[in-house]
């Protein structure tokens, strides 16, 4: 069978022996997996610089990533619950467009998950550098800040990931417990930052509600406008197609993966609204885009230095949940791809006594390590960000191509108004990635060009379904 057309039948038998996930997730699990993965540094940090690229009209740029992600919620949402495997836009990519869009899509996985969670370490790092400070234990500037930046490597960043790292390898319930508590945390910060700010609320700091603009013009090496930061906050938004990569992990997929994925989406959306809006409000726009943490630095200039204390402490106990749900995805797509064969099997091995790809997720941390010890925020997240859109657009294209090509399958959900849901995400997608920068949009295609030529000096002869094997998907 030519490689174009391989696709991973629906349907066959779930793996067996070192490359099965233990079930021990449930949909509590899965909804604060979501909301740890969403609410983080997209919202702790990029707020302020999405606000200077777009002044006030920010608050529209919430509004329309939160309808296209929407859009892609119930797209994850119906695929996750048919085919209740690891591996997420992958997984449902193999299946629907072939094992060649697969790899370019398990590729673009790699830029949302393992870049994003290097971004999120730059992020928690400027907070809990600042908290250091404050407390008396300043760290030097070379070793806070990456090469990019100025600085020789960002050394908090790194620390937090390996020790996410650890948590991971100890098992997927284990790491949900925890990841239960840093949840609350971060929604009680979130919270305190409203009920103090808002009686600081200045309607006059919304005007000019859109100094830059309503769509995406370049300035400079940047973008402004209410779109570029649409496609800048975006980052802040994903994190809910997280629950999927559980999905082999959940004791009842059909229900859960649906109330994870759709509930965790409908929540951060409705935080993030009333945040941004509080800060706008408090502060304008101007004062606090160029701060590494616009939340607390409001609330100082509000003479609350308790009240930005406590943010920063949340930042810094809570926002590594954020992390440690999107280490937890890249691994199980990793994990995924190894037992298909596209990556080396061994990588895919789970370990007997503690139930996790171990080697999958230590390789996880050392791309991570790298990526966040050198680079800047910005950088980072607009590259995750690319990957991101690409392989929203892959999923929401699955749920089409598999209405029309099996429409008599189970489904235990099916998304609403399919055929405005799909293109609307699809098309959604690709605006936002035209409101990219060129810098970013170049890298992009130059790491899904190096991901081509690794699929063909590797997968395309040793995957699974090119040596005559099946590989595993989900039961009918």
């Amino acid at each position: 069978m030519a490689f174009w057309s391989r696709r991973k039948p629906i349907g066959t038998t779930e793996p067996e022996g070192p490359y099965k996930l233990r079930r021990t997730l449930e949909w509590p699990h899965l909804v604060a997996l979501g909301v740890g993965a969403i609410v983080g540094t997209g919202i702790y940090a990029l707020i302020g610089i999405a606000a200077g690229t777009a002044g006030p009209a920010v608050m529209i740029s919430f509004a329309v990533v939160g309808l296209v992600c929407a859009c892609v919620a119930l797209s994850y949402a119906e695929l996750a619950a048919m085919m209740p495997v690891a591996g997420s836009a992958y997984t449902y990519s193999y299946s629907a467009l072939g094992e060649l869009i697969a790899w370019i899509i398990g590729w673009a996985l790699i830029l949302e998950y393992t870049v994003a969670a290097s971004a999120v370490a730059v992020g928690w790092s400027g907070y809990a550098v600042n908290f250091l400070a404050q407390i008396g234990f300043p760290l030097p500037a070379p070793i806070t800040t990456g090469l990019e930046a100025g600085g020789a490597v960002n050394l908090p960043a790194i620390v937090i990931i390996w020790i996410v790292a650890g948590l991971l390898i100890l098992g997927a319930r284990e790491s949900a417990t925890v990841n239960n508590v840093l949840v609350i945390i971060k929604l009680v910060a979130l919270g305190a930052f409203i009920v103090i700010a808002a009686p600081h609320f200045n309607p006059t700091n919304f005007e000019p509600f859109a100094p830059f603009g309503y769509g995406s013009t370049s300035s400079g090496d940047a973008k402004v406008g209410m779109m570029a930061a649409a496609a800048i906050i975006f980052f802040a938004f994903y994190g809910f197609d997280a629950v999927s990569t559980a999905a082999e992990e959940t004791k009842n997929p059909g229900r859960d993966m649906v109330i994870g994925i759709i509930g965790s989406m409908l929540v951060c959306t409705l935080l993030y609204m009333a945040v941004a809006a509080v800060a706008l409000g408090a502060m304008a726009f101007p004062q606090f885009a160029k701060s590494r943490e616009p939340l607390a630095y409001i609330l100082q200039a509000l003479g609350q230095s308790l009240a930005a204390g406590v943010i920063r402490t949340a930042v810094i106990i809570a926002v590594p949940s954020v992390i440690l749900a999107l280490m937890y995805g890249q691994s199980r797509i990793f994990f995924v791809m190894a037992r298909d064969g596209l990556l080396p099997r061994g990588m895919g091995r789970v370990h007997g006594r503690l139930g996790t790809p171990v080697v999958m997720t230590m390789a996880v941390a050392v791309v991570c390590s790298l990526l966040a010890g050198l680079l800047p925020l910005k950088d980072i997240a607009l590259l995750a960000n690319a990957g991101t859109l690409a392989a929203f657009t892959a999923v929401a294209a699955s749920l089409l191509v598999l209405r029309v090509r099996e429409p008599q399958r189970t489904r235990p959900f099916k998304a609403p108004a399919p055929w405005i849901v799909g293109p609307f995400a699809i098309f959604g997608c690709l605006y936002l990635f035209t409101s990219l920068t060129q810098r970013t949009m170049t890298w992009f295609f130059i790491w899904m060009a190096s991901g081509l030529v690794v699929y063909f000096l590797w997968g395309v002869r040793k995957s699974v379904l090119a040596r005559g094997g099946a590989a595993p998907s989900s039961p009918a």
